[in-house]
């Protein structure tokens, strides 16, 4: 009775997957597969009937034009990813406190973690394939795994030490490449965590299966055999698959009713009918959703049903869209970008190679009842050919026209077009139309710069930030020894691109030319040359770089002397001027007073001389003295303007001496700052 309730259960929550992993499998396929399939054979160079321009197509060359774009795409895009090396993301502490050897611990601990797990290669396989679909999926794997170490154990009572190999337990994060004709995911989300749930089914080997259930992992289940196989599931097209031995496998991350996973069969169906009853058939399956995980082997046998394990309930899968799609979960790759062109310049090659089969093959015209019975008619060098008669009559060459040269100057035309459309830069003719002119190649370089940028940030925002904080959770929630739970905040450390970084450097190197040897600055943009370089001791030589930055002992001391040499000559200067404005005041004030006393000196002088040596007659005497009286006037008046002259240029000294004053206070203020310095 328990056996048929646990098969009820089973066949419910396999049926509610299915039903709904198949009808979102018909819509992907109705609207991305075939396309999908088509961009994988222009990648990989591979020629299908299907594949043909035209009926009377005989030429099967796929030309290397997307293939070209996609990976130059591909390369700029994981060129800024790990330009910087296996740090690909940083770690920022949102806690207050003022120690950060923790964080740097763990980011170095998670490095090496997923550098044994191969994370950067995966990485770039993800990028690969959503430049070719138009979007990269992963599938966070967790695992222990038991690690060998060569180690040593000495033995006290012999002297000696054992050599073996010792068994130390680990747990690993990994990243596994999805390719999207193996994803399954809700039509009406646009994006992971939205959508009622996702799917990755795929062919896997039988005894990986059987292992996992004698581990405890998957459920055992009976007539477990090899499933039939399905092109459409296969990684890449091949004309013969491999039929023995492998399992199709449906591994479910998403939401499902919480009645469905209680124990009883009967309580399941009690539960559904009440579910039925207040919210209606079709609303009753969708109530009380948890996170779950369900994995189906071979589309009816279940392996695993269970509520998340994970301590978050999120979604171990992650995707990002190689150029976005607003509003849709599928992206647009390179090669959706380029297919036309590509499709427009394989026509244009295959005509142009038909056109030289007919052109350059010789060809004959025969008279067959002239040619004796039996003959097998070809042409090679030294071939002897037999005539009834006379071979000129019997024998004419001919051929179909010239085969026209604008054909290849017209596909020439569509690969441009082609690099247009995908955003990628092909060298030489960029060299040859910027003709080593830095002011052309500017223009030329943005756009592509700027395209390679907005992939790069759907990147880091959809997929690498994701994956590095869901790794982290997994990584404390599953080896809290090693990763204590804290409250992380993960930033992508991602640079430019080669061809960015290539003209950043040189607008760097074209500033140094500008700098004199001794500026201040100098260093800093040799600084910021080596950080993004490609150099594998960047940051060796950037600590020496800073080192050299910071001042001996030897050269702060010499400073120090410097500055008070320079202080001593500050203040000698200032009291040599201090002592000149002082003797500029005291002769000052005695021109005021010489100036002051002139008036009175002269009036007496003139007074004496008006009164002095007049003639004895009385009326003589009175002439003179009138006379001398008027002359004593003028030359007062003139002494009064001398006298007037001479204050203003006394005057004029004050404001000088006050001009002085404001100098000496400037002065003593410098003073103050070297001091300050000193």
């Amino acid at each position: 009775m328990e056996e048929q309730q646990y098969n009820s259960k089973e066949m419910e929550i396999t049926s509610w997957v299915m039903s709904r992993c198949e009808n979102w499998r018909n819509q992907r396929d109705e609207n991305y597969l075939e396309s999908w399939k088509e961009y994988e054979r222009l990648w990989r160079g591979i020629w299908a009937g299907e594949d043909a321009t035209r009926d009377s197509e005989r030429s099967k060359i796929v030309t290397p034009a997307l293939q070209q774009a996609i990976e130059t795409s591909v390369a700029e895009i994981e060129e800024a990813i790990f330009g910087r090396g296996e740090k690909f993301f940083d770690i920022i502490d949102d806690r207050a406190d003022n120690n950060k050897i923790d964080v740097e611990e763990i980011k170095n601990q998670m490095v090496e973690d997923f550098k044994k797990e191969k994370v950067r290669k995966s990485v770039s396989d993800i990028v690969l394939l959503g430049a070719v679909y138009g979007t990269g999926i992963g599938e966070i794997t967790i695992a222990e795994k038991t690690e060998l170490r060569p180690a040593m154990r000495p033995i006290v009572e012999m002297g000696v030490a054992a050599i073996g190999v010792e068994e130390v337990p680990r747990f690993v994060v990994g990243l596994k490449p999805i390719n999207p004709k193996n994803f399954l995911i809700d039509p009406n989300a646009t994006s992971i965590e939205d959508a009622l749930g996702c799917a990755i089914e795929e062919y896997v080997s039988i005894h990986s299966v059987v292992a996992g259930m004698e581990a405890g992992v998957y459920k055992k289940v009976e007539n477990l055999g090899p499933a039939a196989v399905e092109d459409d599931l296969e990684p890449v097209q091949e004309d013969i698959e491999y039929q023995q031995d492998k399992v199709k496998l449906l591994r479910y991350y998403g939401l499902i009713p919480k009645f469905m996973l209680e124990e009883d069969g009967e309580k399941i169906m009690e539960l559904f009918s009440k579910k039925q009853e207040e919210f209606g058939s079709e609303a009753a399956e969708y109530t009380e959703l948890v996170e779950a995980i369900i994995v189906i082997a071979n589309d009816e046998h279940l392996l695993k049903a269970e509520q998340s394990p994970y301590m978050m309930e999120d979604r171990p899968v992650v995707a990002f869209q190689y150029d976005s799609m607003p509003n849709r979960f599928w992206g647009r790759g390179i090669a959706e970008k380029g297919y036309n062109c590509q499709k427009a310049i394989d026509a244009q090659i295959r005509s142009h190679l038909d056109s030289l089969a007919l052109t350059t093959v010789p060809m004959m015209g025969i008279d067959a009842t002239r040619l004796p019975r039996g003959a097998k008619f070809e042409v090679r060098p030294g071939k002897t050919i037999l005539t009834n008669g006379n071979p000129a009559e019997i024998l004419q060459p001919f051929k179909f026209g010239n085969t026209d040269p604008g054909n290849l100057a017209t596909a020439n035309q569509f690969m441009q077009m082609l690099l247009m459309a995908t955003g990628t830069v092909d060298s030489a003719q960029l060299n040859a139309g910027t003709t080593g002119d830095m002011a052309g190649m500017s223009p030329a370089l943005s756009a592509i710069i700027k395209k390679n940028k907005r992939t790069l940030v759907n990147f880091q925002e959809q997929f690498l930030i994701p994956f590095v904080t869901k790794s982290a959770y997994r990584f404390m929630q599953f080896d809290p020894e090693r990763y204590p739970a804290q409250d992380f905040i993960f930033v992508p450390s991602s640079n430019l691109g080669i061809i960015a970084r290539e003209y950043e450097q040189m607008q760097f190197m074209n500033l140094l030319k500008t700098l004199g040897p001794d500026s201040p600055v100098v260093p800093i943009v040799m600084k910021s040359i080596i950080e993004n370089s490609g150099l594998a001791d960047r940051e060796k030589l950037a600590a020496q770089l800073d080192q050299a930055m910071q001042p001996t002992p030897e050269q702060s001391q010499i400073q120090q002397v410097q500055l008070q040499l320079q202080l001593a000559q500050a203040q000698a200067q200032v009291k040599q001027l201090e002592a000149s404005a002082q003797k500029d005041q005291a002769e000052a004030a005695k021109a005021v007073v010489e100036a002051q006393m002139m008036p009175e000196e002269t009036r007496a002088k003139v007074l004496s001389a008006v009164s002095k040596n007049l003639p004895t007659a009385d009326d003589q005497a009175q002439k003179e003295f009138d006379r001398r009286v008027k002359i004593a006037e003028l030359m007062l008046k003139e002494a009064d303007i001398k006298n007037n002259t001479k204050i203003v240029e006394l005057q004029m000294a004050e404001k000088i001496a006050t001009i002085g004053k404001t100098e000496q206070e400037f002065l003593d203020k410098i003073t103050k700052e070297i001091e300050n310095n000193a």
